[in-house]
């Protein structure tokens, strides 16, 4: 009963408008009480203790410092230094843009973990590119959303590290290891449908009239935002610093360059940085402490074991309630962020994880892919929230153009999952 009504109180409370973190805390918190109404203060002393341990894990202090890294790089102009080079190596022609932003995105995944920075930093140079070669704003806007879905594949990634800190054996190298064949296979999955319809529709009718820029001086240009990478993952496997210290390196790199190379970054400007980073830092970290007592809540009140059991004797066997779960999640990432899908549904899939000895960085891969695919899927797509806000079209003018592109990243998750090696290959081989 009690655990019905925690679920039950956290739908009502998110269909009213209350944001998720309140939402999974006070349904936690309500259903801790009434499950321990004859203990001293209704049992309510663990909620501070549960807030407190869910916020105090290593990990975590990555996730404010590459948030601000994608903040840094996003008004750094490294974006647009990046595009300049993509189109020397590339050309021009009916497809070529919407080619480079994905390019683009896929790379600058490699330095900010935030997929909506990401569409914006692309966003903000790539749309109003592509209006100029003549591609429609929601087709623009489509690709931009979806390429800067990569970005929770290609570490550094936010998600990737909310998982390690949920699941205890998988560690955030391996993870991030995991996720780089994966991720490189979406970015090329989203090229094919993107310069199809391009090419189909004859869109960017004057991308070819437009001049090529020359490839050593954009090469010379993009060189500090290309090394960035190469530092931040590089650093991490040569044993110089941990992913926590890597994020601290690409905060002062990017201010480097922003400041001191490119000077695109004054000294006025870092207050409106830090404040924006430090907002949103602030709202993921407090939806993870919020759902450290809704996950207390779901192992005291017993909920987790038999909703466990239910699934495993369903009938459906191994690849079913594989089946079911993802259809579960993509269901869900509809309307959910990719954080709150991991804090919400991790301590309940993690027992169906174990039962099946699935390995734990698989299934993270498969996870995170499923909440990629949800940052574009309509009708809470926050990627292409952003890229829609930039391109000043509605959401419901991009779905012709996005479904092609969930199918050919639903066809890498399906890879993943028939071919486990596309996402541990790589971890085994770096010892992780």
């Amino acid at each position: 009963m009690i655990a019905t009504l925690l679920f039950v109180a956290f739908l009502l409370m998110m269909l009213v408008g209350v944001p998720i973190g309140a939402a999974l805390g006070l349904a936690g918190a309500a259903c801790i009480a009434l499950a321990n109404t004859d203990a001293q203060w209704f049992g309510l002393l663990a909620v501070p203790q549960n807030f407190y341990a869910g916020l105090g894990k290593y990990p975590l202090l990555a996730i404010p410092m590459f948030v601000l890294v994608g903040s840094i790089f996003d008004r750094s102009g490294v974006a647009l230094r990046l595009v300049n080079f993509a189109i020397a190596i590339v050309g021009r022609g009916s497809g070529m843009l919407p080619l480079v932003a994905i390019a683009v995105a896929m790379f600058l995944g490699g330095i900010s973990g935030s997929g909506p920075a990401n569409a914006a930093a692309v966003g903000a140079v790539m749309i109003a590119a592509m209006s100029r070669a003549g591609y429609p704003a929601a087709y623009s806007a489509s690709v931009v959303g979806a390429a800067a879905a990569t970005d929770i594949l290609i570490p550094p990634s936010v998600a990737f590290i909310v998982y390690s800190v949920l699941v205890p054996g998988a560690s955030v190298p391996a993870l991030f290891a995991a996720g780089m064949v994966p991720g490189v296979l979406a970015g090329l999955a989203l090229m094919i449908p993107a310069v199809w319809l391009a090419r189909k529709h004859k869109m960017g009718a004057l991308e070819s009239t437009l001049p090529r820029p020359p490839f050593w001086k954009s090469f010379r240009e993009a060189t500090w935002g290309l090394a960035a990478p190469v530092l931040i993952l590089g650093g991490m496997r040569a044993g110089w610093f941990t992913p926590t210290e890597a994020a601290v390196v690409a905060v002062f790199y990017g201010l480097f360059v922003g400041m001191c190379i490119h000077r695109t970054i004054k000294v006025r400007d870092l207050f409106v940085i830090l404040r924006e980073s430090g907002e949103l830092s602030a709202v993921i970290l407090l939806v993870v402490s919020l759902a450290g007592i809704f996950a207390y809540s779901l192992s005291t009140l017993g909920v987790i074991d038999p909703v466990t059991r239910a699934i495993v004797n369903s009938g459906l066997g191994e690849y079913g309630v594989l089946a079911l779960l993802i259809l579960l999640l993509i269901t869900v990432g509809m309307f959910l962020d990719g954080v709150s899908i991991f804090l919400i549904f991790v301590p309940l899939l993690l027992p169906i994880v174990q039962y099946y000895k699935w390995d734990p960085v698989w299934f993270g891969v498969i996870l995170t892919l499923k909440v990629a695919l949800g940052q574009f899927t309509p009708p809470l797509a926050v990627n292409l929230m952003v890229s829609c806000r930039i391109a000043k079209v509605r959401m419901e003018e991009t779905v012709r153009w996005v479904g092609w592109m969930l199918f050919s990243m639903f066809v890498v998750m399906v890879l993943v999952i028939a071919f486990p090696e596309l996402a541990l290959w790589l971890p085994r081989k770096l010892g992780y």
